[in-house]
């Protein structure tokens, strides 16, 4: 499955083509690896009712979920930096493939948490792979690769309330059958991308492990580099505790709020996911134009005020709201992923990872928390306070800019 191989080195795709064709199938398959998990939080409205579990315990579902993923892919992504394992992307979603079919036949609670974490494990071995086939095909536009890459993610994601709309509330939890076809064709096209990436480390040159320039950087900025990653990750982590609110129990409470059905609710809710994924496309061309650093600060703050206010209007102006706040908040979500990266180059999986896999971790701390806060103070006032996560994006100011990380990077 794997080959011995030096880790890829920052430069090394740098100077080459944009693959275009590998990073839309990277893509899609992102997409489709990202619409079966998307399965588990839409079934929560379905769950609820049919075998009449609390939000602490939805809450539950969705940390073993993304607590599994957020832990094992940092660790795929140090040992696939060392050794790549093209073939690991394909087999990784036969676990999900094992898992989503456990999941439509799941009669209780605690069949239902082993197969999400068999989709767990599935997701931990596709995205630091995934991640690495983008930056490989990326030539010099790592933002915009990154853009192509996350948003099929995030689009898969978004599928969640028509997944509901569609399948689950006719189906039910036998609805979730539908997405065996899904991770089977994901399996195939994942055995394509294999193949070319497999090729494509053969061609490169391995010679070197690392660059002496990356060891004296390493050595003269090891502190502020470490700083830096802290504080990227906690900007991730509260953005993902926003975004683990709205996606898990935004739709309760617009029941609640606007006497809707589950099919309305998630209208909204996907109009909130459609948003996000259209802004993490377009934050990675901005980044590259702009800086990644503004990027990440518009991002945080610009969505501020919409966040704050959106439990407090009638629903119509919250459909806009919604709209408007995904888009804004999710502009840095590829570009913390290129950021980190070359925060360490050489070390992609490994970042990636981190800040996809682990910030998954703590939206999954996020969940069980706000589970358990609307159990105990209600669900209204939960959504409120929730709202105000975006303002710790001040402390964006304190991250290194684009500049010292070029500068850092030519040492």
């Amino acid at each position: 499955m794997g080959q011995r191989a030096e880790a890829i080195r920052p430069e090394q795709f740098q100077n080459g083509k944009t693959a275009y064709k590998i990073l839309f199938i990277i893509g899609m398959c992102h997409l489709l690896n990202d619409s079966i998990q998307a399965v588990i939080p839409a079934m929560f409205p379905i769950l609820e009712k049919s075998m009449g579990f609390t939000f602490t315990q939805l809450g539950m579902i969705a940390f073993s979920l993304n607590i599994v993923s957020s832990i094992l892919q940092p660790v795929i992504g140090m040992v696939t930096d060392k050794r790549p394992m093209p073939y690991a992307l394909p087999v990784a979603l036969a676990f999900t493939l094992l898992g989503v079919v456990m999941l439509a036949a799941a009669p209780n609670f605690g069949m239902i948490i082993t197969s999400v974490i068999l989709i767990g494990l599935g997701s931990a071995g596709f995205h630091p792979q995934g991640s690495k086939v983008a930056y490989m095909g990326a030539g010099s536009r790592r933002g915009l690769a990154q853009s192509i890459y996350q948003v099929g993610g995030n689009t898969g994601q978004a599928l969640a309330p028509l997944i509901t709309a569609l399948i689950l509330v006719p189906f039910g939890q036998k609805g979730a059958y539908f997405f065996a076809g899904v991770a089977a064709l994901a399996v195939g096209l994942l055995i394509y991308i294999a193949s070319w990436y497999s090729t494509t480390l053969r061609e490169e040159n391995r010679s070197v492990r690392n660059s002496s320039a990356l060891r004296k950087r390493t050595r003269e900025t090891a502190k502020s580099v470490r700083g830096a990653l802290l504080l990227l990750l906690f900007l991730i982590f509260a953005r993902s505790w926003y975004i683990a609110g709205m996606t898990n129990f935004y739709s309760f409470f617009a029941m609640d709020k606007y006497h809707l059905s589950i099919r309305e609710a998630q209208v909204f809710l996907f109009a909130f996911l459609v948003a996000g994924a259209v802004g993490t496309f377009f934050g990675g061309p901005l980044a590259d134009r702009y800086g990644k650093k503004n990027i990440i600060l518009l991002s945080m703050l610009g969505a501020l005020p919409i966040t704050s206010a959106l439990p407090f209007v009638p629903a119509t102006e919250a459909f806009i709201l919604l709209i408007l706040s995904g888009f804004i908040l999710m502009l840095s979500f590829s570009v913390t992923v290129v950021y980190a990266q070359e925060l360490i180059p050489g070390k992609i999986g490994t970042m990636a990872g981190l800040t996809v896999g682990l910030a998954f971790g703590m939206g999954a701390v996020g969940s069980v928390g706000l589970g358990y806060l609307a159990d105990i103070i209600n669900l209204s006032n939960t959504i409120i306070l929730t709202g105000f996560l975006p303002v710790l994006g001040l402390l964006t100011v304190f991250l290194p800019s684009d500049r010292t990380l070029s500068q850092w990077n030519r040492i």
